[in-house]
């Protein structure tokens, strides 16, 4: 049989209601691995206690033949869903052994299905990387190596790379994430798994740790198309409790994988053909242009020309968002507070130096400076105004075409250290995912084919709001025209 752990998340769960095995056993293999793991930095922490306690119970119910969608599979999330009594960090300093009283929505939504949680994943602090490299608990690395026979320590991506990078290497059988601008397609892509994205107010935000408010979404990061499908119904659906939570049905995305494309238009935005972009990226795009066409897809080129100015109203927004949401962060309640201090403001002052790392610093203070007093007009609200223009831009192709695909990263993964030191050049990971998140899309990237490194690219699909089955039935018929089977030396274990 198969080992245990390497198993998709579908086949675990099938062998599960089967009874061939016990989320027990299941959960001892990952937390073995886990273990074997840990040059990976994947985890921040891991509970194997709960997750043995919570195995335990499904298999309780496992053999009355009861149990929810996800009974007795474990999963890793990600350290910005907050955990009832586990420590929930945002990777930061200033939030270090906080442990809610409550649970994130979403992950009520799993534990509801009969999920187990094995730990807590590694992640860019408070969401703002490409990299993982601005996690206090050190960066991410990599389970994917160059072909060239070094030993280089490739950055998974970020926000999301310690789910991108857990669910690669398997150590968790599929994993929660966050996308703000990207972070959950871009790790996915520079890893080889699948990453979705759903349209803004289809998860829930209550419980998350906030970035951006108005682009933060939750999504899954899982081996397959299907293993994302079976993570996302559970994942969705309406919360009373976030005002941004859309009341609609949640489809059986499972149900729609395998049904005919043919007939589907699909766009091709001439804007994200880039100066410079890796030839390699370009011949990948042509390939999944004909496998689409292959299917029975018709292939429309479309134009997105407010494309340019995607990246520049990203970091305006974003960091206002996050200036006005991180405010709340200052030593008084709970997380870090710093010693020396002399009054309230100095402990403010002292606090917020010492518990936030460069990077949020950076986006803060940039953050602040586009609310205040005379350059609000100028660059959050004329920002916010281009935005709406992004989203109309997006609405005007759809009436034209069903889906849209691009490539999802302008390159492989990067060394650990290769961007860092360049922010600029770390904000361009983003640019061919951050438009999703300014028009509240769905996206999703599904793992293409490799460069002549042998690393893995990813194409990126995106789709009409809340029409998520349209985009799960393009990436399946993606899936299987690609055929990719390659996998990652396991160096680390």
């Amino acid at each position: 049989m198969t080992n245990i752990a390497d198993m998709k998340l579908a086949e675990l769960r099938d062998s599960l209601k089967e009874k061939k095995v016990s989320s027990l056993e299941a959960t001892d293999a990952y937390l073995s691995r886990i273990e074997k793991a840990k040059s990976l930095n994947a985890f921040v922490i891991d509970t194997p206690d709960k997750a043995r306690a919570m195995a335990k119970s499904a298999d309780q119910k496992l053999a009355k033949g009861e149990g929810g969608a996800l009974e007795g599979v474990p999963l890793g999330i990600k350290d910005l869903f907050c955990t009832e009594g586990e420590q929930t960090t945002a990777a930061s300093h200033i939030l270090e052994g906080f442990k809610p009283r409550y649970e994130s929505t979403v992950t009520a939504n799993l534990w509801r299905d009969g999920a187990v949680m094995l730990g807590k994943l590694n992640m860019d602090e408070f969401a703002m990387g490409s990299s993982n490299e601005t996690s206090y608990f050190g960066n991410v690395i990599n389970p994917w190596r160059r072909n060239d026979g070094g030993n280089t320590d490739l950055t998974p991506g970020g926000s999301s790379g310690g789910s991108a990078a857990s669910v690669a290497g398997r150590l968790c059988a599929a994993a929660t994430a966050t996308d703000t601008g990207g972070s959950i397609r871009q790790p996915a892509s520079l890893t080889a798994t699948v990453g979705v994205k759903p349209t803004y107010g289809r998860c829930s935000r209550w419980g998350i740790v906030a970035f951006a408010s108005s682009l933060d979404q939750a999504g899954p990061i899982a081996q397959d198309v299907r293993d994302s499908a079976i993570m996302l119904k559970s994942m969705a659906g309406h919360d009373p409790k976030d005002s941004t939570s859309i009341d609609c049905p949640v489809p059986d995305y499972e149900a729609v994988l395998g049904q005919s494309v043919k007939g589907l238009k699909v766009g091709v935005p001439k804007e994200y053909r880039l100066d410079g972009m890796p030839a390699e990226i370009e011949t990948l795009w042509a390939q999944g242009i004909e496998w689409m066409k292959d299917a029975g897809c018709e292939i429309v080129d479309i134009s997105l020309p407010l494309t340019k100015y995607a990246l520049p109203v990203y970091y305006i927004v974003a960091p206002a968002e996050a200036s006005s949401n991180l405010a709340r962060y200052d030593g008084v309640k709970y997380g870090h507070r710093a010693d020396d201090f002399n009054d309230i403001q100095s402990m403010y002052e002292n606090t917020r130096a010492e518990g936030f790392g460069d990077e949020v610093k950076r986006r803060i203070l940039i953050g602040t400076y586009v609310l205040s007093a005379g350059y609000y007009d100028a660059y959050y609200l004329r920002a916010q105004k281009v935005r709406k223009k992004i989203f109309d831009e997006f609405t005007d192709a759809f009436n034209k075409v069903d889906l849209i695909l691009t490539p999802s990263t302008p390159s492989a993964a990067f060394a650990l250290g290769e961007q860092s030191a360049d922010p600029l050049q770390m904000y361009l990971n983003d640019i061919f995912t951050v438009t999703g998140n300014l028009a509240g899309l769905p996206g999703a990237s599904v793992p293409a084919g490799l460069d002549k490194q042998g690393l893995p690219l990813g194409l990126q699909l995106l789709a009409r709001p809340f029409d998520e089955e349209t985009m799960f039935k393009g990436m399946y018929a993606l899936e299987q025209a690609a055929n990719f089977t390659a996998k990652p030396t396991e160096w680390w274990s």
